[in-house]
């Protein structure tokens, strides 16, 4: 059952009353990361909602339906504020709108809007952007003060090439991927490979959006089975990994506190819409998210991986949601399926 289904149905709580207590919960994660890089995280996350209203507001408006309780609900808005929360510090403004284009428009109205997007709206526009514009998705710079240098060349999106190269900095995930296969990990880490603080930063940003995390699970907007059989999946094939080879891969540790992994298990994993929505379904979901993000991470092309993962599993929930429905108490299992395929 959707979230717009259940609601209606009074069993869920207002969808704008949910949205906003997610995009309370978010406040953790946007202002650490704000302290460690600066206010280019806060920019990108204004653009952001406002490109994302301004999309919705527009494409209502040629599908000649009322803008106040669309644009009421905080969808969009929200839809803006985890894209922008993604994207490295200071994005170009086009880029930002390059990315609210497509996860307003594309995955979310072109669907038929709320309610009906098979697909996690800002994880289509962020995937978009980073096999579109790898350059602009990998500046990820060491910590900077509040107001970094360029800021508003960044932003504005003027500042040369060359100036762009001199920004980029590699991830932890990004860096230990590319250490090469010859260098072993206790060498790696050995060289002290990342600017200093860099490490840290991630921590915390990642323990940040923990905490939010943990008060919409107390608030129950979202329930605890896919961020629990997220994290329970990746630290399992963490561990068969880094036992099997503790020179060459990552602890588990790594992997939970670094990159989106966190970010994604709480906040985008969980969207109501487009994720799983039975008990056994959530945690198949969540557990099928856990393990292709190990799989890309450590086979594949890109060292974090959450939102090919996420989108994925999306393509997956309908047949989970059809085979994961809870049985009748007292109804075999032979009568429900007879009584399915009558129902049909």
């Amino acid at each position: 059952m959707s979230m717009m289904r259940a609601s209606q149905l009074g069993a869920a709580p207002p969808t704008a009353h949910l949205m906003r207590w997610v995009i309370v919960a978010t406040l953790p994660g946007i202002g650490a990361m704000t302290f460690y890089f600066g206010l280019g995280i806060v920019s990108n996350v204004l653009l952001a909602a406002l490109f994302a209203l301004a999309a919705e507001a527009l494409v209502l408006k040629f599908r000649r339906r009322p803008l106040p309780p669309a644009l009421m609900d905080s969808s969009a808005l929200l839809t803006g504020v985890l894209l922008g929360a993604s994207l490295p510090p200071a994005s170009p403004w086009w880029l930002i709108g390059t990315g609210v284009i497509a996860a307003v428009v594309v995955a979310k109205q072109l669907y038929g809007g709320l309610g009906h997007n098979p697909f996690n709206p800002a994880m289509v526009g962020y995937a978009l952007l980073l096999v579109s514009f790898p350059t602009y998705m990998t500046l990820w710079s060491p910590p900077q003060p509040l107001i970094p240098e360029n800021l508003w060349g960044k932003i504005s999106g003027t500042l040369p090439g060359s100036a762009l190269d001199a920004l980029s900095g590699a991830t932890p995930l990004d860096a230990f991927k590319h250490k090469g296969e010859a260098v072993l990990a206790s060498e790696f880490w050995a060289d002290r490979p990342l600017p200093e603080g860099t490490l840290n930063a991630w921590r915390n940003v990642a323990l940040a959006w923990l905490a939010g995390g943990l008060l919409l699970i107390g608030k129950r907007i979202i329930s605890w089975h896919i961020p629990v059989s997220m994290l329970v999946s990746m630290t399992v094939l963490a561990t068969l990994f880094y036992a099997s080879a503790p020179s060459h891969y990552a602890s588990p540790f790594f992997h939970l506190v670094t990159g989106a992994t966190l970010f994604g298990a709480f906040f985008i994993a969980t969207d109501p819409v487009s994720a799983a929505t039975s008990r056994r379904g959530k945690l198949i979901f969540g557990a099928g998210i856990g393990v292709l993000v190990m799989v890309i991470r450590t086979f594949g092309g890109y060292p974090d991986a959450v939102a090919f993962a996420v989108l994925l599993m999306n393509l997956c929930v309908p047949l989970l949601d059809i085979y994961t429905v809870p049985r009748p108490t007292g109804q075999p299992k032979s009568q429900q399926r007879t009584g399915q395929g009558e129902s049909r």
